[in-house]
């Protein structure tokens, strides 16, 4: 096997590995996890999957923003997140990263209901000190089901 494959092969499992932590740091609750994925000045809009769902939501800028913001809006409501059909290119320090994200949502109060969305992610990252880091991240919902109500918590 050829270093550069070797090499492509592993960045491009660390740029999911990004993917990853992000959705393991809103699930679990882990701020410090959350606040790791992110450069200091990362943007993360949601607002194309937000107004399929029917409510309005902010670009956010900055990692600390981008950090409450996310905490803030679900904490009341318990998440699991998937994330599939990953794909990645990279030029230098640079990577693109699509993937598929479902994400189902619970109040922490009553299981019973939910509020299920498959999203597409579309992630910019850059490579900074040997880890990669979002710049930017736009999510887009492909579909939904369930109580949109859940999202707000009541």
């Amino acid at each position: 096997m050829s270093t550069t494959y070797s090499q492509d092969t592993t960045d491009q499992l660390a740029v999911v590995e990004t993917l990853y932590r992000f959705a393991a740091g809103i699930d679990l609750r882990d701020n410090a996890v959350l606040a790791s994925v992110f450069t200091e000045d990362a943007i993360s809009d949601f607002r194309p999957a937000a107004a399929k769902a029917g409510f309005e939501y902010p670009v956010l800028t900055g990692r600390e923003t981008i950090v409450a913001a996310l905490s803030g809006s679900l904490a009341r409501i318990d998440t699991t997140h998937s994330v599939s059909n990953p794909r990645v290119s990279i030029d230098g320090d640079l990577a693109q990263l699509d993937a598929l994200v479902e994400a189902q949502h619970v109040p922490q109060n009553d299981h019973s209901r939910h509020y299920l969305m498959k999203n597409r992610y579309d992630v910019k990252l850059v490579k900074a000190d040997g880890d990669w880091l979002i710049q930017s991240v736009t999510v887009d919902n492909v579909w939904r089901s369930g109580d949109p109500a859940v999202l707000s918590a009541v």
